[in-house]
């Protein structure tokens, strides 16, 4: 590596910049640069050296003061106020060496001051210095840059907390996520995004590790609600993990799985309804009987369970056939669906041409009267059954069952009673309820 790189480009020799209307002064500072080895330029005024200075970016400007016209502070001046040139370190060079005149070159942004007369190897020291800071900057410069580059360009949202709960920045993944402006989320809190009990929980992580940085760690990811800026709210998987700088601030990785939870929303919806008829099958029927069962064993409430049956739906089948029978069948659940009225009842097909309905906090007389209703509603549609020696259209038989439940008692003792009600129905003629009180 020659005196000059420095370690600035691996591409290059540093550049320098030689500003100065004395000829002899400016002879000796540019053979003393092209002997380090660096590429060197020349301009005798200040507008010269503006115009070099956007033309080739020198790694770094030596600047007389006293200058003809444009003096060297002017020149400075300029140079720190254009994007191009504005981070170009500048030494300036001058028998001006009053402590007013040090003071205004450091204030325009000079980072060396060297008096005249010039003494070469200071100078070419204080070069060296100067370039060598210079590639560390530039290399800090470069990195934060990619990093600024990768954290904007994230598909995850990316957010930096304060112990306070305070956002101190958050990337446009974020923003966008949350419906924010650039930087509008800066300077609020977490508490403003998440549920009260959770932000509260991440507060007191906050506060514990803030106070014992050592013992800190990662908090995990965990399925958050977040408060879009329209009032929505969006599903996120959210990482928090802690960075201890010279405070200790929090990095929140937020990845959106509203998509993936209405996927798994629709197949658990799936997993709970019937193919054909589109009411709850038998699964879902078990799963919220148990939990009424529990309820009603707490509270001491009636519950009853509704059994019935598509009377001769065999004999339509093989008359009309599997199509006519499933066109049926849907028919027949959307009526007895249409029954199901509260958050504590609930319709199902429970298999073939079975169909149950339970109604919570229901007595025996009250569920025999739906269960009535049920039976007129289904005849009335007047769907033809040629061959039925029950009645010209698709009846139902159904028999009605009625519980409180003790501690003791077994849900299929309800079933039981209920399917015997059934029965009783089928046997004295059909399209008929049948009720038992268990």
């Amino acid at each position: 590596m020659t005196p000059g790189s420095t370690g600035l480009s691996a591409r290059r020799d540093a550049a320098v910049l030689i500003v100065d209307d004395a000829p002899d002064s400016l002879s000796a500072l540019r053979m003393q640069m092209v002997e380090q080895g660096y590429q060197t330029f020349i301009a005798n005024t200040g507008e010269r050296a503006l115009d070099l200075a956007r033309r080739v970016h020198p790694d770094l400007i030596l600047l007389d003061i006293v200058m003809p016209g444009m003096d060297g502070f002017e020149t400075c001046r300029q140079l720190k106020a254009h994007p191009v040139t504005q981070r170009i370190p500048v030494i300036f060079m001058s028998a001006r060496t009053t402590t007013d005149d040090v003071v205004a070159g450091f204030d325009l942004g000079a980072v060396d001051y060297i008096g005249k007369p010039l003494r070469m190897p200071e100078v070419c020291a204080r070069v060296r210095t100067q370039l060598s800071i210079r590639a560390s900057a530039e290399t800090q410069h470069e990195q934060a840059e990619r990093l600024r580059t990768i954290v904007n360009n994230m598909a995850e949202g990316l957010l930096i907390i304060e112990a306070s709960g305070r956002i101190q920045f958050t990337n446009p993944a974020c923003d966008q996520y949350l419906g924010y402006a650039a930087e509008e989320l800066a300077g609020g809190y977490i508490s403003d995004l998440l549920n009260p009990l959770v932000a509260q929980e991440y507060l007191e992580y906050f506060a514990r590790y803030a106070a014992n940085p050592e013992t800190a760690h990662s908090h995990g990811t965990r399925e958050v609600i977040i408060r879009h800026k329209q009032g929505k709210s969006v599903c996120m998987d959210l990482t928090l993990t802690p960075m201890f700088l010279r405070q200790p601030l929090f990095i929140g990785l937020l990845h959106d799985i509203t998509h993936h939870k209405l996927s798994e929303d629709a197949l658990q919806r799936a997993a709970m309804v019937d193919p054909l008829t589109k009411i709850a099958n038998r699964r879902h029927f078990d799963s919220f009987l148990e939990k009424e069962w529990q309820r009603a064993t707490r509270t001491g409430a009636p519950l009853s369970l509704v059994v019935l049956d598509v009377d001769h739906f065999k004999l339509y089948n093989d008359t009309l056939g599997h199509a006519a029978g499933d066109v049926c069948l849907q028919q027949v659940a959307q009526a007895i669906d249409s029954h199901a009225l509260r958050g504590t009842d609930l319709a199902a097909r429970y298999g073939g041409e079975e169909f149950v309905l339970l109604f919570a906090e229901t007595d025996a007389g009250a569920a025999a009267a739906l269960a009535q209703s049920v039976r007129v509603h289904i005849e009335a549609l007047q769907l033809p059954h040629p061959k039925s020696p029950t009645s010209p259209w698709i009846t139902v038989s159904i028999g009605v069952a009625t519980m409180t439940p003790q501690q003791n008692d077994r849900i299929e003792s309800l079933f039981v009673a209920a399917d015997r009600a059934m029965y009783v129905a089928k046997e004295e003629g059909r399209n008929q309820v049948r009720a038992t009180p268990g």
